[in-house]
């Protein structure tokens, strides 16, 4: 019955994650590309709250759920393919941290752009390719751990 729970507990992590930054990444995506200040800010303020409601929680239930499963099962943190769930989740979180900074950082200059009736400065543009640039690779490592945690593939370290 733990196996169960774990297991239900872990999927549904994984589905929050792998939904949240779809959704998210769609939603800032279409606002910047509508490019009005007041739009951008708006969506960019729900897309925080989400990010720190859903996705922050699965950040956490993940490694917890992932760890007992792990133990409950007999699994070791050296099979190659909870090995490289465990780095490729390392290196989500060290993308997602500094996206979710510049979420925080395009909605003010957003908000800033919209209150003052000026166009978005080129700080936004900037940043917002740098938000796109690293959730690309977040995005497809949250796949990639998410088709490992299916497929148990045979692999090794390197």
């Amino acid at each position: 019955m733990l196996y169960l729970v774990l297991k239900y507990l872990h999927v549904v992590g994984a589905a929050v994650l792998l939904g949240t930054g779809a959704g998210i990444a769609f939603f800032m995506l279409m606002a910047h590309l509508d490019g009005k200040p007041a739009v951008i800010a708006a969506v960019a303020r729900i897309v925080v709250i989400a990010d720190f409601i859903f996705t922050a929680t699965a950040v956490v239930v993940q490694p917890i759920t992932g760890a007992l499963l792990v133990w409950d099962v007999g699994y070791s943190l050296w099979d190659g393919w909870v090995f490289w769930s465990i780095v490729l989740y390392i290196i989500t979180g060290a993308l997602w941290l500094p996206v979710v900074w510049m979420q925080i950082r395009l909605q003010e200059l957003a908000t800033i752009a919209a209150a003052e009736g000026t166009p978005l400065p080129k700080q936004y543009h900037r940043i917002f390719w740098l938000w796109f640039a690293f959730g690309i690779p977040a995005f497809t490592a949250v796949a990639v751990i998410l088709w490992l945690m299916i497929a148990k593939p045979q692999i090794g370290f390197l």
